[in-house]
């Protein structure tokens, strides 16, 4: 998904006229979601035929709903709010938007997936790998660390979409890490080796890979499953490696859910986040196209995945991720933004 900074999506929606605060019945619900269209489709399809419970969804990037819900403040229709990753999450919490969430939902997933604070609830979660074309570099000539990306020797090779905020956690992660100079040195030496390949969007990393015009890039896991289902495994020539066990860019994602503080809908709202960790729901977000991993115990993911359990991540917690505001920074002194 293509995404932009929160300051830019701010500006973007200054001065649009803001609703009344939360709007429609009784037995209703707004949700913002600037998650996959189709999974979230089938996650509010179950929940309402379990609940009576009716929702208007309205999606867009996760960036420019969290600007959204800033803007409208306390007058935004907006009931929860669902996203990919967890610094839009983080970002209204910071704002004192998000209401805490029920412990009895917090306590369904792994207390290291949601909000330090309890504002939010993590549901999915999806991990970063190196995409490679075998024809262009070989397995032994890949880089095992996120910091070696900056390494003259795969200049002209690399492809990298610097504005998914997919991308953002990883910039976090080495600036927590390194310190910001280092991290404003090694943005740098990305965008050199990447020349002309910065994309606007992961499936674009994906397919430039896939068709050799790049030897490699960075990408979360899941858009490598999800476009080999679209063109067929024939047609899928890349392939996907992890970085070093606990490299400074093997970082999970997060994806989350938060009730706003504003809404008049707080125990539809508190529902529909403790359905997102229920077993039912879990079991759906396993299943779909989407391929992320379920977190909740006891829901497996896909078969045709790695388990997530056998993943070997960075240790960055979700507070030093925090609300990407910071990796914005770096990836404009960078020039990739």
């Amino acid at each position: 998904m293509r995404v932009t900074a929160l300051v830019i999506a701010l500006a973007a929606v200054v001065g649009v006229a803001v609703g009344c605060g939360s709007s429609g019945s009784a037995n209703s619900l707004t949700l913002y979601s600037g998650q996959h269209v189709q999974t979230t489709a089938d996650l509010v399809r179950a929940f309402e035929q379990a609940t009576g419970i009716t929702v208007n969804t309205r999606s867009a990037n996760e960036d420019t709903l969290a600007a959204q819900i800033s803007t409208e403040g306390s007058n935004s229709p907006a009931d929860a709010f669902y996203t990919e990753n967890s610094p839009a999450l983080e970002y209204l919490q910071g704002k004192g938007l998000l209401s805490p969430v029920l412990p009895s939902t917090l306590a369904k997933v792994p207390a290291k997936y949601s909000s330090p604070h309890g504002d939010w609830v993590g549901v999915s979660a999806r991990a970063s790998v190196i995409i490679f074309n075998p024809s262009r570099i070989s397995p032994s000539k890949l880089p095992t660390s996120v910091m070696q990306l900056s390494d003259p020797k795969y200049k002209d090779q690399l492809a990298v979409a610097p504005s998914e905020t997919d991308f953002q956690p990883i910039v976090t992660s080495v600036a927590k890490t390194y310190g910001n100079t280092a991290a404003v040195s090694w943005l740098k030496g990305i965008a050199a080796n990447a020349g002309g390949r910065v994309y606007p969007d992961n499936e674009t990393v994906v397919n430039e890979v896939n068709r050799g015009s790049a030897a490699l890039g960075v990408i979360n896991q899941y858009y490598w499953y999800r476009i080999r289902d679209e063109i067929g495994a024939s047609n899928m020539h890349a392939k996907i490696a992890d970085f070093a066990p606990n490299d400074v860019g093997y970082v999970i994602d997060v994806s989350g859910a938060g009730a706003l503080k504003s809404s008049s809908h707080q125990a539809n709202a508190q529902r529909f986040l403790a359905f997102l960790v229920s077993p039912q729901a879990q079991k759906i977000i396993a299943d779909s196209q989407s391929y992320e991993y379920p977190i909740a115990p006891g829901v497996a993911a896909s078969p045709k995945e790695v388990p997530l359990s056998q993943l070997q991540p960075n240790s960055v917690s979700i507070a030093d991720l925090g609300d990407g505001s910071t990796a914005v920074s770096l990836l404009r002194q960078a020039g990739l933004l």
